[in-house]
């Protein structure tokens, strides 16, 4: 009666041939548990003592995408032991194939965001790299979202490469229209990557300087020293030439200063060793060189180089100042006078 029982044909199928699939489906079910349960497990101890990431990376990837296609994969297998009518199945295979799509674009997600998220790591990370990535990434999220959607609608049957063609030549006269868009948008990326500056650095193009507030897709916006704020298509950056105080490691500072004539030509001997002292004694500067340059219109020239160890303008500003104070209390002491317009006229008492 048993075996009778097994030889029952329900919609197509024996009973036997139901059991079968039922017992196919539990045994590798219960394979892929124990190897997730056991090998997985161990291998995440192993993980976490190392420093690199890609063991994490790989262990993320088995189970956030290998073990759900292998348990779908199980369901296939058992399913398709037994005999299926047309209809259903082309909708095991429907089933199937939209699985492994939305499993496979999940997989091209992850493997992007780590690259990323390695990149940051290996740029150092900063607020603004952290956002301009997630901005990156979001577009690369639907463009492969797109694509799988495309790969999915093509293996159903529909004739995507019709509308892929009217896509590409709606898409040139999009392309031609937004040509400046575009430009913006590539250059971003050129930004991004390529960090020819940051939120925070003080800035000048041509006329105009600042500090970044904001780098968007479109535009890139500067707060100006005067308070306005100032917008800069990406693409005008990427075209310009930039000059980022916030990279400069040391300031280069050239300066001049003028005395009479008359000063006697021992003190001004003395004078260029006089502001080597003075600049050396000066905190975080290094003294390049003072030089009797030139004879002016009404004063004799003296040149000084040195360099500020810092980028910070104010810090600049501070340090020229406490020279200036010194150089001044100096000259007061050893009687030394700085130049000024002045004219002689001369009267011919013959005349």
């Amino acid at each position: 009666m048993f075996q009778d029982m097994l030889e029952n044909v329900f919609l197509g199928n024996r009973v036997l041939d139901y059991l079968i699939c039922l017992g196919v489906f539990l045994g590798c079910f219960i394979v892929i548990q124990i190897i997730r349960l056991v090998v997985i497990k161990r291998l995440k101890k192993w993980a976490e003592k190392t420093t690199t990431t890609i063991d994490d990376l790989v262990i993320r990837i088995i189970q956030k995408i290998i073990v759900p296609i292998a348990y779908m994969g199980v369901l296939y297998v058992s399913v398709n032991t037994l005999t299926l009518d047309s209809m259903a199945e082309k909708a095991v295979n429907i089933i199937a194939t939209a699985f492994l799509t939305v499993f496979s674009a999940r997989l091209a997600i992850i493997l992007t965001t780590e690259g990323f998220a390695m990149y940051l790591a290996k740029k150092g990370k900063t607020a603004s790299l952290e956002r301009s990535l997630k901005g990156i990434t979001g577009i690369l999220k639907i463009i492969i979202w797109g694509l799988a959607v495309t790969f999915f609608l093509d293996n159903l049957g529909f004739k995507i490469s019709a509308v892929i063609a009217g896509l590409g030549i709606g898409g040139v006269a999009v392309a031609l229209a937004a040509q400046a868009v575009l430009g913006d948008l590539f250059s971003y990326f050129a930004i991004v990557f390529d960090r020819p500056f940051e939120i925070g650095d003080f800035i000048i193009i041509g006329d105009y300087l600042g500090v970044i507030e904001h780098i968007g897709i479109k535009t890139t916006r500067i707060r100006s020293l005067g308070g306005e704020q100032l917008i800069f298509s990406n693409t005008d950056l990427t075209n310009s030439r930039v000059r980022n105080y916030k990279r400069m490691q040391k300031r280069r500072v050239v300066f001049k200063l003028g005395v009479t004539y008359q000063t006697p030509l021992a003190k001004l001997k003395a004078i260029p060793g006089m502001i080597e002292k003075i600049i050396k004694n000066v905190k975080d500067t290094v003294f390049d060189r003072a030089h009797f340059s030139t004879y002016g219109d009404f004063n004799l020239v003296i040149e000084v180089v040195y360099y500020v160890l810092s980028s910070d303008y104010n810090k600049y500003m501070d340090t020229q100042q406490q020279i200036n104070f010194a150089i001044k209390e100096e000259f007061e002491k050893e009687k030394i006078e700085f130049a000024y317009p002045t004219q002689t006229l001369y009267m011919d008492k013959a005349a």
